[in-house]
């Protein structure tokens, strides 16, 4: 893409409304405007990161079987007061008359939607174990939305569903989620923390919340030192073996880590060495639940067993924020002069600089680099506008971009430019041709990790 050419918005000045970092950059760096308290129109550059994110949750979600649809914004009550939460849920929900005079609401989730779906179509155990899920907009009237699209009244979620027929099924379901979420996570260049946590409204007992260390965090986050370096890298998962999933639950979760909010500080003590002990802020951007047959018991969601009887059958749900992991990224990943996109998620794979426009040889180099990328399935970003170089240079760190490619007259004379981290700030001299190749060897990790594992045949084929 030509800078020239594109929609980048980008202000100077931090608008008076933005408290948190992750609002201010998303603003000023033209990702975002607010159209009404806690909602947000996507502009270019925010919508791109938006589907890269979504693209990740996408791979993972199928790699470990889990199968893609799409349920609507607007639900009907009738089907929230059969599980008996329509009138519990509280004023979070939006609740509409059309003009027929039906009750409606905008959803703030989706268990009894598709519970009424899987009802309508599944009677047997031959047709278990089934996990449906979808990425959608979703609508909670926070009484005091705040921090952007940390805490927005309208935000875009994955939410997926089990249906099992035994307990045990679904704890494996469970298990399989909070080891595909890890992956998701890391792929996006963050380490989330699996810990403990409350059921609320969703119900049930048996919960795990992820949390993203950053500053900005709503909870304080006790954990072990060690769980920091726990990674996947490129060993492979089997979703379908019991065992593996078991053991990667217990890798993770056993170091231990606890919020503020259970209360469990003194267990925390009794149970991690004092020199691994650390305290932090975290955001939340993901839970997963067990709640059995909450759900599949009032609204009459049951299958024939084995040995014909009709039993309900055992559910979970498992959200993960991907609009707030836009927000959360930027918490944790970013400096005084703006983002620093991991390479997993940025808007575009590099920046190209050009110090003096107009100039022939300056220009012949800019056209070569940018066409040498796209022709390795690289998406650079060409700023070929006529601003000076320092400004050219702000507008780079703002948007966080992780490589930068410099050109200018003085270094095509020696035949190089310069390649930049945005994380590091180091740079290096290397000739054009090294340049775009060292680029691409950069991000072939990341086309690796999301193609190193087959789907699943139960999987659906592919993500449109």
């Amino acid at each position: 893409m030509r800078l020239s050419r594109y929609f980048l918005p980008v202000l100077k000045e931090t608008p008076a409304e933005a408290q948190v970092v992750s609002h201010r950059y998303m603003l000023r760096a033209g990702m975002i405007k607010q159209a009404s308290a806690g909602i947000y129109s996507w502009l270019p550059l925010g919508f791109k990161v938006l589907r890269n994110i979504e693209r990740i949750v996408h791979e993972e979600q199928q790699r470990a079987g889990h199968i893609p649809m799409l349920m609507p914004t607007l639900q009907p009550a009738d089907l929230w007061r059969e599980s008996g939460r329509y009138d519990a849920y509280g004023p979070e929900m939006l609740r509409i008359r059309d003009r027929h005079e039906r009750d409606m609401l905008y959803g703030p989730t989706n268990e009894e939607l598709i519970t009424d779906i899987f009802r309508s179509h599944v009677g047997s155990y031959r047709d278990l174990p089934l996990t449906l899920y979808h990425i959608q907009w979703k609508f909670r009237d926070e009484i005091r939305p705040r921090f952007g699209v940390m805490r927005g009244r309208e935000f875009y979620m994955k939410d997926g569903y089990n249906f099992d027929l035994t307990r045990e099924d679904a704890l494996h379901a469970y298990n399989r989620h909070l080891v595909s979420y890890l992956r998701t996570y890391e792929r996006m260049g963050l380490q989330a923390i699996p810990m403990r946590a409350e059921s609320g409204p969703i119900g049930g007992d048996d919960t795990h919340e992820f949390l993203v260390l950053a500053e900005t965090g709503e909870s304080e986050v006790f954990y072990d030192s060690e769980i920091t370096e726990l990674k996947f890298g490129a060993r492979e998962i089997d979703y379908d073996d019991r065992a593996q999933c078991q053991a990667v639950l217990e890798e993770f979760t056993s170091r231990y880590a606890r919020t503020d909010d259970t209360h469990d500080e003194a267990a925390f003590h009794d149970q991690v060495p004092e020199p691994r002990r650390r305290s932090a802020r975290g955001i939340e951007v993901g839970q997963i639940f067990y709640f059995g047959t909450k759900y599949s018991e009032p609204m009459g969601a049951t299958v024939t067993d084995q040995d014909g009887n009709r039993v309900p059958v055992h559910m979970g749900s498992h959200g993960i924020g991907v609009s707030r992991l836009v927000g959360a990224i930027i918490e944790a990943s970013h400096d005084e002069r703006g983002i620093i996109w991991p390479e997993g998620v940025t808007p575009f794979h590099c920046g190209i600089v050009n110090l003096r426009q107009g100039d022939e040889a300056t220009d012949t180099a800019c056209e070569s680099l940018y066409a040498g990328l796209a022709a390795l399935g690289l998406e650079p970003l060409y700023d070929d506008t006529e601003d000076r170089a320092g400004a050219k240079f702000a507008t780079m760190d703002l948007i966080g971009l992780p490589w930068r490619i410099t050109v200018g007259p003085r270094g095509l004379k020696n035949g190089v430019v310069e390649l930049t981290s945005r994380r590091t700030g180091e740079s290096e001299e290397l000739s054009p041709e090294d340049a775009v190749r060292k680029v691409a060897e950069i991000y072939a990790p990341h086309h690796d990790m999301a193609m190193q594992q087959p789907m699943p045949q139960r999987a659906f084929h592919t993500w449109m």
